[in-house]
């Protein structure tokens, strides 16, 4: 599991038929975080015809919360596709808000799927995304003698050693991203004999 988010907040400014476009990006961390940041907004830009956005909390692909919102434009042409822009560009733990100044020329319902699409897509352009990958936690043992192999294998998977335990055999705790912790065991069954094992954390309790 692994997505970027905004480091810092960032706004962009553009023109579609008269009508003036501004969208922000902001990370945030959970619903009132979002909600705040769009009233933030909405005192800006009082005279504003729409605030509409989308906000994802945690992984795109598996949301721990989102939402969205059209704010009055017509339904299913604002909201959801700064959503779909956010999840198709794999940006999480953000708020996007585009606000509207309307130009006096209507663009339809397409028209408006695509400047808002458009919107989301260009701040996220001009935005420092930073990576968020997911981090695993394992206990491992092994034999003393086999102790160097273990960390060389830890190594190749970019992961570390947070705590080690000396007794009968050598107990790690360590952490690696999680993509590769499975990789990490499959490499311990197939080149330690079958002595180098994960163990299940209540066994150590």
């Amino acid at each position: 599991m692994s997505y970027t988010s905004p480091h810092s907040s960032i706004s962009i400014e553009f023109e579609e038929k008269r009508s003036r476009f501004i969208s922000h990006l902001v990370p945030v961390q959970s619903r009132v975080a979002a909600l705040e940041f769009l009233q933030v907004l909405k005192l800006r830009y009082p005279d504003a015809r729409h605030h509409c956005w989308a906000y994802i909390v945690g992984d795109p692909v598996s949301a721990v919360e989102q939402a969205f919102s059209d704010d009055g434009e017509p339904s299913g042409t604002a909201g959801k596709p700064i959503l779909n822009v956010l999840q198709h560009r794999a940006v999480g733990d953000c708020m996007a808000v585009v606000v509207r100044y309307f130009g006096g020329i209507k663009l339809g319902a397409g028209g408006l799927v695509r400047a808002y699409s458009s919107a989301a897509s260009k701040v996220i352009d001009a935005a420092d995304l930073v990576e968020y990958v997911a981090i695993s936690e394992l206990h491992l043992c092994c034999d003393y003698d086999q102790e160097s192999l273990l960390r060389r294998l830890l190594d190749s998977e970019q992961g570390r050693v947070l705590s080690v335990e000396y007794s009968s055999f050598v107990v790690l705790k360590v952490s690696l991203p999680e993509s590769g912790s499975v990789h990490l065991l499959q490499l311990m069954s197939a080149q330690g004999g079958g002595r180098m094992r994960e163990l299940n954390i209540e066994s150590l309790l």
